[in-house]
């Protein structure tokens, strides 16, 4: 299933009634979080589909307006509602929180509802609405989520589509080795360092500047609204430039190399040094991580990650000598026992393409989280000490 985030144009009469639709699912969820919460206190069992019914049997006589927006807000939102106690209960997510207006405004419509037309989609109620461009992907359509986002109105169009096949004739069989980093963002073992936009570090100071003017404004006051939407559109402009980078570093690698390996870096726990937290949320670290791993699905390309303990960096990548002393100051140092000089993150890269040559899928190893793999006579000791998986 893939995923096509388009812009829509909208007029003022169709902003307006995607805000209701939003407004309308947010409602919905947020009463049916609060009934589910005083049935479960009862002692009773509530699902989704019961609070559907509840909610459409007395809709009409309490909540008329909601008669002004599809049926579809309200009814997704419960189900989503209902998908968000799953996960809940599965232990894959926290407990489900009431919906805010302004950072939820969103609201889904399943393929019954709405029709594709090269660059236009029809919603409910409202008729045809034009999108910045046609849907990438062909397949089954499943379901569309209306979005807002600074102010600008967005279609995710969800299809189940079939693998691409893509043509191995002139691949190229290269392993490679990425290293993230804060001073430069990747480091390839090819010797190729990508320094990275840092669009935040960038636009700092006229994000401070739109601060600063945003708490200076009345509450409630046109003005504020006028600077909060300003402070919302630079913070857009900051993600989309980060956004764009790695889509086209992701890209290109995934249709270069034939194996990828990267590190599993505990990117939250990172966030926490109060002085490196901002350039690490610059970066986009897990981003990187996440398009990496389903580009590398789409086209068959295989992810092998190093365990989060490995240490890549005090490696003598020419002979696997460790350097115990080295610190996070030092970005270049000399191997004492076989005197290679190396440059800090471009060693970590050589070291993780190691990695690539060390392990072969293991027929056994399955597991939940990915396919452990089993080393080869080569590099053997490497492998052992990276803790590394197979992620495709």
């Amino acid at each position: 299933m893939l995923a096509h985030k388009i812009e829509l144009k909208a007029n003022n009469k169709q902003k307006t009634y995607f805000a209701k639709a939003a407004g309308v699912a947010r409602f919905a969820y947020n009463w049916a979080l609060n009934e589910w919460q005083k049935e479960y206190a009862a002692g009773l069992k509530p699902g989704d589909p019961s609070m559907r019914r509840k909610l459409n049997s007395i809709k009409r006589t309490e909540f008329p307006w909601m008669l002004e927006v599809t049926k579809n807000a309200p009814q997704m939102a419960i189900i989503q509602l209902g998908q968000a106690f799953k996960n809940f209960f599965s232990k894959r997510a926290a407990y489900p929180q009431f919906r805010k207006k302004g950072i939820h405004d969103r609201f889904t419509l399943s393929n019954d509802q709405f029709e594709i037309d090269d660059s236009r989609i029809r919603i409910p109620h409202l008729g045809w609405v034009r999108m910045r461009e046609s849907l990438r992907f062909e397949g089954k359509i499943l379901s569309a989520t209306i979005s807002r986002c600074a102010g600008k109105w967005f279609a995710s169009i969800n299809v189940e589509t079939a693998k691409p096949v893509y043509s191995t004739e002139n691949e190229n069989q290269v392993a490679v080795g990425i290293d993230l980093g804060l001073t430069s963002f990747a480091t390839l073992s090819t010797g190729e360092i990508i320094t990275g936009p840092k669009p935040h570090k960038a636009k700092l100071d006229r994000l401070k500047r739109l601060s600063r003017s945003l708490t200076r404004k009345q509450k409630g006051s046109a003005n504020r609204k006028k600077a909060r939407a300003k402070l919302a559109k630079l913070h857009y402009q900051i993600a989309n430039i980060r956004k764009d980078a790695i889509h086209q570093l992701t890209t290109r690698i995934s249709e270069n190399f034939s194996t990828i390996v990267i590190e599993d870096l505990h990117v939250k726990g990172m966030a926490r040094n109060r002085k490196l937290s901002r350039s690490i949320s610059d970066m986009g670290l897990y981003e990187f991580r996440r398009q990496i791993e389903y580009k590398s699905l789409l086209k068959d390309k295989k992810v092998i990650v190093a365990g989060r303990w490995f240490a890549s960096s005090k490696i003598c990548s020419t002979c696997t000598t460790k350097n115990t002393e080295l610190v996070l100051s030092v970005r270049e140092w000399e191997c004492q026992h076989c005197g290679t000089k190396h440059h800090r993150d471009i060693n970590a890269a050589r070291n993780l393409e190691k990695l690539a040559v060390s392990f072969t899928v293991s027929a056994c190893g399955a597991s939940s989280d990915g396919v452990m793999v089993s080393a080869m006579t080569s590099h053997g000791a490497l492998k052992q000490e990276s803790n590394a998986k197979v992620i495709y």
